[in-house]
């Protein structure tokens, strides 16, 4: 189409012999205004590019033609290169093009690699090995996450897990950086930033939007400041350049602060929910306005330093507090020192209030300034604890991802490596890895040779089992043992007796599990018991159950499953069922025929 529109090249060439003026003949500017037209594609342009030298030089490879269409291909990525730079776009449009490509050849491969695994830990050496910038493919993931419909899902599902790991890497990268500087130079609220980040990678989550959001709230707390004392030396200087000298001004910074977060934005702490993961994450704290005591004093601190007033973190037992020094700058007494509490609306302790406060009398040293690492330790520390109790979640992420960032800060915590090759194991995740832990655990600490060797041992077993496989089991419903499973893969259920809505994703003739489930499950006072077909079900609230045939009726009302794990077994919601990948498919052969004729029977025959 645009070599046609070129026309033969020649002087004064109207493309067809009258004497008009040709393509080539317009002036430079108007004729790359004509290239750069959203209709063009990048072969329309390379065919342009051969016909003529006019032409040619219209679309050199560093010119605006090429850029504007890498622009208009890939718009996200405009924002790594600079106005000054001597850039090839054609060449990065040959790179982000071929990275697109490797990208979906990746994605395409980790359904077959690792159907079988529920975390696929070990998979991702070759994506770090990559042959072009880790921002070209992390674009062509996201392109792949926004595609639009119902189709692609187990693409998306890879895509996203891809995605994950690429992005927490780059975050451990920033984290040790951060790490290596020197105190002075590590803000707490950048740290808080970065465990935000590591835990939430797949969310838009940047240190310069989170500290647009603290700059409003200290521009609201001068508005207060104002008000009181228009004199006042916080409201001359810019963000933490001078240090407010005496007392009675810092407490009137700290009185505007308690009246702004407080009062006017009902920042609060969190009783009702402490111990849900979102009070830890300084982006959620700021759009919910509620936390943990740790979360809302990094917010308080960095509120305060940024107007004048040194505040300085105590790792105080069971509830976090702030200090502000009442005597001599650097005093080592306790008694110089209120302490605030930023969960408890800022309100201003004595020691013995502080003591109040846990029921209990604690020594000197927990009244203490710790550094910012102390404070990144104890904010994953939390984490921990909560990745600990979130038991619903197959994958254990909270444990696994509060694990890495512990190891990123102390890489030789005994405890916590012992803690990290107990759950690959548990997983059944990545066995080389497991041994790399605990030949380093040995190294550290030759007492934990019983623990280690037990773990050793097994984990050559599950290497070697691994090797033996022969395959996945094949479930052909023409089997006469299969002859009483009446449902198949992809139908939307829904639960006679619980009411939740579900997607079959496998079946067993009978129960296949132990005793100890069938007891505790009461399966026994079934009607049929556990003597009847038994479906795996992805259900609407992200949990994964076994549910008795018995149990499962057809939904009236079939809607796409909202399950985290929906990518791993199925390709497509065709809006009454799902459509099996052709990992599930070749377990389950024969039952995407009988899917469909269900589909038709029960639903068709219904608007009918």
């Amino acid at each position: 189409m645009a070599a046609e529109a070129a026309g033969p090249p020649g002087p004064g060439s109207g493309g067809g012999g009258g004497g008009g003026t040709g393509l080539t003949d317009l002036p430079g500017e108007l004729l790359e205004l004509i290239l750069c037209c959203d209709v063009l594609g990048a072969a329309d342009i390379g065919r342009v590019s051969c016909t003529c030298r006019r032409l040619r030089e219209a679309c050199q490879p560093r010119g605006k033609v090429w850029r504007e269409r890498f622009r208009l291909r890939w718009p996200s990525l405009l924002k790594y290169y600079s106005h000054s730079d001597s850039v090839s776009w054609l060449e990065e449009y040959k790179a982000r093009h071929n990275a697109g490509l490797e990208a979906q050849r990746i994605v395409a491969s980790f359904s077959k690699r690792f159907f079988s695994e529920h975390v696929p830990c070990d998979g991702f050496s070759d994506i770090e090995t990559l042959g072009c910038p880790s921002h070209f493919f992390e674009d062509e993931l996201m392109c792949i996450l926004n595609m639009e419909g119902r189709k692609g899902l187990t693409w998306k599902y890879y895509a996203k897990k891809i995605l994950y790991f690429l992005r927490q890497q780059n975050i451990l990268k920033n984290l040790k950086e951060y790490l290596q500087r020197p105190t002075e130079r590590q803000s707490f609220l950048e740290g808080a930033v970065l465990i935000d980040q590591y835990c939430n990678p797949l969310s838009d989550i940047c240190l310069k939007s989170v500290q647009a959001q603290v700059d409003d709230i200290t521009d609201k707390v001068r508005k207060v400041l104002r008000t009181k004392n228009p004199r006042h030396p916080s409201l001359a200087s810019k963000a933490g350049e001078v240090l407010v000298p005496e007392v009675e001004l810092q407490r009137q910074v700290l009185d505007a602060m308690n009246c702004v977060l407080y009062e006017q934005l009902k920042y609060k702490g969190n009783e009702l929910d402490y111990y849900n993961s979102l009070n830890s994450y300084i982006h959620q704290v700021l759009i919910r306005r509620t936390g943990i005591p740790i979360s809302l004093s990094v917010l308080y601190l960095t509120i305060a330093r940024q107007l004048g007033v040194k505040l300085e973190p105590v790792n105080f037992p069971s509830h976090f507090l702030l200090r502000w020094c009442q005597g001599k700058e650097g005093s080592t007494d306790i008694f110089d020192y209120t302490y605030i509490d930023a969960f408890g609306k800022g309100k201003q302790l004595t020691v013995k209030e502080c003591e109040y406060l846990i029921g209990h009398h604690v020594t000197e040293e927990f009244y203490g300034v710790v550094t910012s690492k102390e404070v990144l330790q104890r904010m994953v520390g939390n984490l921990l604890n909560l990745g600990k109790r979130e038991s619903t979640d197959q994958s254990y992420q909270l444990l696994r991802d509060s694990l890495d960032l512990y190891l990123a800060m102390y890489p030789d915590n005994v405890q916590h490596l012992m803690l990290q090759a107990r759950l690959y194991f548990h997983l059944g995740i990545w066995p080389e890895k497991v041994l790399d832990i605990l030949q380093h655990i040995q190294a550290l600490d030759p007492s934990q040779h019983g623990a280690v060797g037990y773990l050793v041992q097994h984990t050559l077993e599950h290497i070697e089992r691994r090797k033996e496989e022969l395959g996945p089991e094949v479930k052909h419903r023409s089997d006469e043992k299969h002859k009483e499973v009446c449902f198949s893969i992809g139908l939307i259920m829904k639960h006679k007796r619980y009411g939740y809505n579900c997607v079959i994703y496998g079946w067993d003739p009978a129960c296949m599990m132990g005793h100890e489930w069938i007891r505790n499950m009461n399966v026994h006072s079934l009607p049929h018991g556990p003597h009847q077909p038994f479906y795996n079900v992805l259900v609407e609230d992200g949990s994964c159950r076994y549910a008795a045939q018995e149990n499962l009726e057809y939904n009236s009302e079939p809607r796409e499953i909202p399950h985290p794990d929906i990518g791993r077994y199925f390709s497509e919601f065709t809006g009454v069922h799902y459509l099996a990948n052709t990992e599930l498919e070749i377990r389950y052969p024969e039952d995407l025929e009988l899917t469909r004729a269900t589909v038709q029977k029960i639903y068709s025959s219904g608007k009918e």
